[in-house]
């Protein structure tokens, strides 16, 4: 199945005034916000994305600007699935101000019975976003193949609460993990289990790059040919395929570390 990459959106508006943003439209990345997007090119050089996925919202939007630019073609996909967390009337409050509220220490100890008033619970913003991963995970391993990497850009919340998905961890949890903004969170789907490869990293992602098919070594084909005429040929053509068998084992452990 494939790789997901959550990225969160760059540093905006709302975040360095410190007001609860929600689906309040007009909030953008602010200099530094649009700083860390201009660098995720960059960061994702490396990685073959098959499409992208994001929130409606304008600060992933404007966070996904500078990539969709790099890479002409890449599919864009919006998916309100993945928007912000509905908060209701607590939507474009200060932080400092919410504190004080009794549902605060609810939202914090105990979110899956959260419900923010005029707006959705914690347990239902989380339900719509593992929904979307695991339909998005199957669409896109059907149209790229299992080895697909691709990206969702997306918020605080809804990230950790599909990280605590993938954990298996209870949504009473999900407070404990922590990611950035312009973080990027890398999960890998299998039909067993998820994997988390990655968490809030503002660093290098290369060796997220799905691993490239050994080239064919020379004495491999040349033995191939030759074992119809000797069996000393065919045992070249064995040996090789076996060293380059180990040799791929090896390079699965090393990149598993």
């Amino acid at each position: 199945m494939p790789t997901l990459l959550l990225v969160r959106h760059g540093r905006s508006t709302a975040n360095t005034a410190g007001l609860l943003a929600g689906w309040t439209p007009g909030v953008a990345l602010d200099d530094h916000g649009r700083d860390q997007a201009a660098a995720l090119p960059g960061r994702l050089t490396a990685l073959p994305l098959a499409a992208v996925v994001s929130s409606p919202l304008q600060r992933c939007r404007e966070t996904l600007a500078p990539l969709s630019a790099a890479r002409p073609g890449l599919p864009v996909h919006t998916d309100d699935r993945i928007g912000e967390c509905d908060y209701g009337d607590w939507t474009g409050r200060e932080l400092a101000e919410l504190a004080a509220e009794p549902l605060m220490a609810t939202v914090q100890q105990h979110p899956s019975a959260a419900v923010f008033p005029g707006g959705e619970s914690m347990r239902a913003m989380q339900h719509r976003a593992v929904e979307a991963v695991r339909e998005w995970n199957a669409r896109i391993e059907e149209e790229h193949g299992e080895d697909a990497l691709y990206a969702m850009c997306s918020h605080g919340d809804i990230i950790k609460s599909i990280v605590a998905d993938a954990l298996g961890m209870h949504l009473d949890l999900f407070q404990r993990i922590s990611v950035g903004p312009c973080s990027v969170t890398a999960i890998r789907y299998t039909p067993l289990r998820p994997f988390l490869l990655r968490l809030g990293d503002t660093g290098e992602l290369d060796s997220l790059a799905p691993p490239e098919a050994p080239p064919e070594h020379p004495e491999t084909a040349a033995g191939a040919a030759d074992g119809a005429e000797s069996a000393g040929g065919a045992a070249v053509a064995q040996g090789s395929s076996a060293g380059a068998s180990a040799r791929s084992s090896a390079a699965a452990v090393g990149g598993g570390a």
